[in-house]
């Protein structure tokens, strides 16, 4: 790890949130999504630092991650263990089965129908 370079990628595209921009290219240098991290200079992190997604919009997300190697490593694991899909089986809780003493819940046929009522009548 050189403390003169700096991680940088283009946020995930999400345009519900914001992120539009799948590519980017500064200096020669290409930006993918698709692509990761993409180790830069000190002074092209500093511009990639300043670039929001719609350009002309300051009110616009960054469009960067630009970070060290170390708080790549944490932001990498913390999407892991967000898009890590929840298994059915960890939702399901076990149904247990009612004890013979218990009392049994009210039947929905304790009280009369309107429809058995009506043809009474008749």
């Amino acid at each position: 790890m050189s403390t003169k370079t700096r991680l940088a990628r283009l946020k995930r595209h999400d345009p519900k949130r914001g992120f539009v921009l799948k590519r980017y290219t500064y200096r020669g240098v290409k930006f993918h999504v698709e692509r990761g991290w993409v180790r830069v200079d000190l002074e092209m992190a500093e511009h990639l630092e300043g670039v929001r997604e719609i350009d002309s919009d300051e009110h616009s997300p960054l469009a960067f991650d630009v970070c060290t190697d170390a708080e790549a490593r944490r932001l990498d694991e913390e999407e892991r263990r967000e898009e890590r899909p929840a298994l059915a089986t960890e939702a399901v809780r076990v149904a247990k089965p009612r004890e013979p003493s218990e009392p049994r819940p009210p039947a929905a046929d304790a009280a009369p129908s309107p429809k058995a009522a009506t043809a009474k009548k008749g």
